[in-house]
């Protein structure tokens, strides 16, 4: 093997642990003498986090059998909400000074205020946007909704807010925005690289300090330009959803010679899109700047459904053959947007499939089945 092919081999197994293992990287933080706060989905002011000298770590919740948080959640709810409880309740995130959870939809309220009862030993912390965020009333309410976490942040971990590090910390957040806004375009050129592969580069950025992912990413980069494109020929698709990371459902689309060459799912691109602008204003004020400036999202208000469209434009764009809707069980905003995707894509001539996804699936048979008839559509 090459030394280049080695080089990228070994940077995705780093990839591959940080994602696999959450639990251990907030281990090796804690051991290092750093504060952990958990970050839920979907948009958490992590810059604020970060310039107050702690970690911010992603919980989306893992694939285990509910039991105790079945004391809190009906049945009929996201599947993320009620694992990231279980999880809590077990002592998974024990050593974590606070968690911070957004109030965008109906079932992220839910999971704050069962999180007070149910895991009392980690504060939680809202963070409450509105639902007009581009006017600026909307703006002074997010300003107003970040200066309460970081007075909430203050009291739970003891930490000190100040603008600058606040400035030095949005810079390496729109740094990483950068690099993971590169990324898709040159994983294209090389469909070795597996879909498991590509979740886990994305899904390691939930579990690392930013400036240690943006290296990673920027020498996986580097080495996959300087790497001959790859031979292999596959199917170009895109992936839309909240989440798309359980291994076997990403195993079938490698089966069945997939290759997801752009995305709009949740925890992946949809993360990177808009960048803190520069300009006047305090570090917060621009912080609230891009909120405002945030689209084409489930859980954002949009009457006029643009996420629609664009992902019509972003599957034109890179090339795709078909778009693949995995639909997690229970997610009212997605399940809305859902059949105006499928209108749009089939006007646009682009096939589209919906995949129901839960964390408790242990049989992934009849998305296979879906996933092969989606195929013989698309090739």
């Amino acid at each position: 093997m090459a030394e280049k092919e080695k080089n990228i081999q070994e940077l995705l197994r780093c990839f591959h642990e940080a994602a696999a293992h959450p639990a251990k990287q907030m281990e090796k933080y804690l051991s290092e003498g750093r504060k952990v706060v958990l970050v839920a989905p979907v948009y958490t002011p992590e810059e604020i986090i970060h310039s107050m000298g702690m970690v911010p770590l992603g919980v989306w919740g893992g694939d285990l059998q509910l039991d105790e948080a079945k004391k809190y959640f009906p049945a009929f709810i996201c599947s993320i909400m009620q694992s990231i409880v279980e999880l809590g309740m077990k002592g998974v995130y024990n050593g974590a000074s606070a968690i911070v959870i957004p109030s965008l939809c109906d079932s992220l309220k839910v999971l704050g205020q069962n999180w007070k009862y149910a895991v009392k030993d980690i504060p939680f912390i809202p963070m409450t946007y509105p639902q007009n965020r581009k006017p600026g009333f909307g703006r002074t309410f997010t300003k107003a909704g970040y200066e309460r976490v970081i007075s909430d942040l203050t009291r739970a971990a003891g930490t000190v807010f100040q603008e600058d590090k606040l400035e030095e910390s949005i810079g390496v957040y729109n740094a990483h925005n950068a690099v993971m806004r590169e990324l898709p375009g040159v994983l294209c050129a090389h469909p070795e690289i597996s879909a498991a592969e590509r979740s886990d580069i994305f899904k390691s950025a939930w579990f690392m300090r930013k400036e240690e992912h943006t290296e990673l990413v920027k020498s996986l980069l580097e080495a996959l330009k300087t790497e001959e494109a790859g031979q292999k020929k596959k199917i170009p698709v895109m992936t839309t959803g909240i989440l798309a990371d359980a291994p076997d459902l990403l195993e079938i689309l490698d089966d069945n010679g997939l290759q997801i060459v752009c995305d709009d799912v949740a925890a992946e691109s949809r993360q990177y899109r808009t960048d803190t602008p520069e300009g006047e204003g305090t570090p917060l004020d621009r912080l609230a700047e891009k909120f405002a400036a945030m689209d084409n999202c489930s859980v954002l208000y949009d009457p006029e459904k643009k996420r629609v469209e664009y992902i019509v434009r972003e599957a034109e764009a890179a090339g795709a053959k078909g778009v693949l809707v995995f639909l997690t069980k229970f997610c009212d905003p997605e399940e809305f947007d859902y059949p105006l995707i499928r209108k749009a894509c089939e006007a646009a001539g682009l096939p589209c499939v919906l995949i129901e996804i839960d964390r408790q699936m242990e049989n992934y048979e009849q998305a296979r089945t879906a996933i092969e008839t989606f195929r013989d559509l698309v090739q």
